[in-house]
């Protein structure tokens, strides 16, 4: 058999009580091998359900007993005929065995594998568990299940088992549930079995795997305490991103009557010289080349080599700290788990006892990471202790990566403390706010967590095979609507929505909507340039003295200095720059030796025009980049040269622009109050003549 190709047998009750659930079921059955026939094509699937009136199965027939279960679908490789199947289930009529059941599905599974493909036997179990298991013969029912799993485990068959767990129509006898939950506890403590409890048919959608993924280590070797202590670990993957099926080129010139035909189309790259576009250049004539700046620098693989970093193989640990220093927004990528080599007792207790003690004393472990001998980077990460319930599964560790400096984004915003009082809620609002962010809490106080990670399946994938199901049948089809279970993952409850309206209607009252002004193209928002108390209108700012389009940045250009034909472009193109941090320091400084310039420099006046452009461009841009301060430091300069060197026209000239320093209900990172922003505003007073 092919290394990866699974043996499945699906166990469906379809008995009375299940009845509310079949449809559900139908769906996520019918998803599995829509799957298989993308992922597995291989695998092969059989179907068997119990709580039907007619029985039709091999040791029916061959031993007896083993009443109202019928095999639905022998196994066989899974085709498109099969998700038909699955989306007519028959309906049962009465109460069904799911032990029964459990035998013939591994009757299937014994008769068509044998004592071979270990590892790679399922079953999967789904039933509600409200029907009784009958008697047996001899022993008790326990006694039976022991059996059972024995033959599991010799055999290499694991188990999932999915307990539906909604509300039900009828009275249903408790004792029978706890019964039958004890048994099937039985086979999750003593086999390779998983059971989980699912209360909504979105939960059962996601608790049924329908792909599955073999684990492949990525690292076996010593994990080293120190030189003189290590332990054989193996690390898997715990968690990986599921991601739409790559799609591959299809050619159709293939005749038809060509059975063999892959339809692959290959592709083959030819590089040719530019001084001779005929000429093919062959491999041992070519040399990659990097781009630095506007050069491109030819590195051969030969200097490649003798310059790469080269770190050796192995897993070392660095130091232990607290685990509350480790955020848990510092995770990056997958989960990893570390567990002790499978059959090495010695290595299993050092796992366990490092596990629990780091458990117990709230500590996390910091290990550097080399996974494969030729790997080129180096991955730092923290170990966490995962300290098992079950005693038949050994403790192991999750193992994240942390981020390197380089890694980092500090982001810098400021406080809402230090915003204006009119941008701030007030209580009431404040109130409204937190109880609408408490209604929509996924798990409130008392009730179970909606929309568990584990059974939430991705409905944008979800949605994506049930189209490609329905393009496979007919190529014209449309979108179907959206399911009515992926819409309750995709929009709001509206039971919630309904039984807290008292709480949207509150928040929607307690907040004025006022529409939001049209922004140009590429551009930013700012805060209008106009001062503080002004009632004047400036160049650039909205009507209403709301937000406005301050700066543009359509510049292709990079630029690194103000010229003199446009100043004040370059200085908004400088800013807009995000190629490094240096350039808003470095355009503000820029600006202030422009300004400084053309007012000194000015003849009657003739630049005084153009620098109190540069100047309200200057303040704009101090208010955007939050650097207020640095324009307050300048205004007050500049106005001290203007008073020193008697430039009154210019004072005049800011003084009818009411242009100010920026104070902090503009901007909350300044320490101008409003009244000493005015107070240095420069105005000529007319002269009063007295009278003799």
């Amino acid at each position: 058999m092919a290394r990866n190709k699974e043996g499945l047998v699906l166990v469906l009750d379809v008995g009375p009580s299940m009845h509310s659930m079949l449809p559900e079921m139908e769906k996520v059955c019918s998803m599995l091998i829509q799957k298989k026939l993308i992922f597995n094509k291989y695998d092969e699937v059989g179907v068997v359900v119990f709580g039907t009136a007619d029985s039709k199965n091999d040791l029916t027939e061959e031993v007896g007993g083993y009443e109202n279960v019928m095999v639905l679908q022998g196994m066989k490789v899974v085709d498109g005929d099969f998700v038909a199947t699955l989306q007519h289930l028959p309906r049962g009529t009465v109460h069904g065995d799911f032990l029964d059941a459990l035998v013939v599905g591994m009757d299937m599974l014994i008769k068509k594998y044998g004592p071979t493909n270990k590892g790679k036997k399922r079953i999967c179990l789904i039933t509600d568990t409200c029907s009784p298991i009958k008697d047996p013969y001899e022993g008790t029912k326990k006694d039976q299940v022991n059996t059972v799993v024995a033959q599991m485990v010799a055999h290499g068959m694991k188990m999932d088992c999915i307990v539906v767990r909604v509300k039900r129509e009828w009275n249903v006898d408790e004792k029978i549930v706890e019964e039958n939950d004890s048994l099937l506890n039985i086979f999750t403590n003593n086999s390779s079995s998983r059971k989980v409890c699912v209360e909504s048919p979105t939960s059962l959608l996601g608790a049924l795997r329908t792909r599955n993924i073999s684990p492949v280590t990525i690292y076996r070797g010593d994990f080293e305490l120190s030189s003189t202590m290590k332990i054989k670990v193996w690390v898997y993957k715990k968690t990986s991103e599921e991601k739409f099926p790559s799609l591959k080129k299809y050619s159709d010139k293939a005749p038809l009557t060509d059975k063999f035909a892959t339809h692959e189309i290959k592709v083959d790259y030819e590089y040719k010289s530019v001084a001779e576009p005929d000429r093919v250049v062959p491999p041992e004539q070519r040399i990659k080349g990097y781009r630095y700046g506007p050069q491109v620098v030819p590195i051969s693989s030969a200097e490649w080599e003798a310059v790469k970093f080269k770190p050796e193989k192995g897993v070392k640990l660095l130091g232990f700290t607290d685990n509350a220093n480790i955020m848990r927004h510092y995770y990056m990528r997958d989960v990893n788990i570390f567990i002790a080599e499978p059959g090495n007792t010695s290595a299993i207790l050092a796992v366990s006892a490092l596990a629990r003690s780091m458990q117990e004393m709230n500590k996390v472990a910091i290990i550097r990471c080399v996974w494969r001998q030729g790997q080129t980077n180096v991955v730092v990460g923290v170990l966490t202790p995962n300290v098992s319930e079950k005693t038949n599964i050994p403790d192991s560790f999750y193992f994240n990566v942390l981020p390197f400096a380089e890694d980092v984004r500090e982001f810098q915003f400021p406080s809402f403390d230090k915003m204006p009082p009119l941008m701030q809620p007030n209580d009431q609002q404040q109130e409204a706010t937190d109880k609408f962010v408490q209604m929509l809490d996924l798990a409130p106080t008392g009730k179970g967590e909606v929309l568990q990670p584990n059974f939430t399946p991705n409905p944008v994938l979800e949605r994506y095979y049930r189209c490609l199901e329905l393009k496979s049948k007919d190529q014209n089809a449309s979108v179907p609507p959206l399911d009515e279970t992926l819409r309750k993952i995709t929009e709001p409850d509206p039971e919630l929505l309904s039984q807290n309206r008292a709480v949207t209607n509150d928040f929607r009252l307690s907040f004025e909507l006022k529409e939001h002004p049209k922004l140009k193209k590429s551009s930013r928002r700012l805060l209008t340039e106009k001062p503080s108390g002004s009632n004047n209108k400036v160049e650039g700012s909205s009507a209403d003295g709301q937000a406005m389009d301050a700066i543009e940045y359509k510049s292709e250009v990079k630029v690194e200095k103000i010229g003199n034909s446009n100043p004040v472009q370059d200085f908004e193109a400088m800013v807009s720059r995000r190629d490094g941090p240096q350039w808003v320091n470095h355009a503000i400084q820029n600006m202030k030796h422009k300004i400084f310039d053309l007012v000194e420099n000015s003849f009657e006046g003739d630049a005084y025009q153009t620098a109190l452009e540069c100047l309200v461009s200057l303040r704009r841009g101090c208010i955007l980049e939050q650097e207020p301060k640095q324009f307050n430091d300048f205004f007050r300069h500049l106005h001290k040269f203007c008073l020193e060197r008697d430039l009154k026209s210019f004072t005049e000239l800011l003084a009818v622009h009411e242009v100010v320093l920026i104070s902090n209900t503009e901007a909350a990172e300044s320490d101008v109050s409003e009244s000493e922003a005015r107070s240095l505003m420069v105005k000529n007073e007319p002269k009063t003549e007295q009278g003799i």
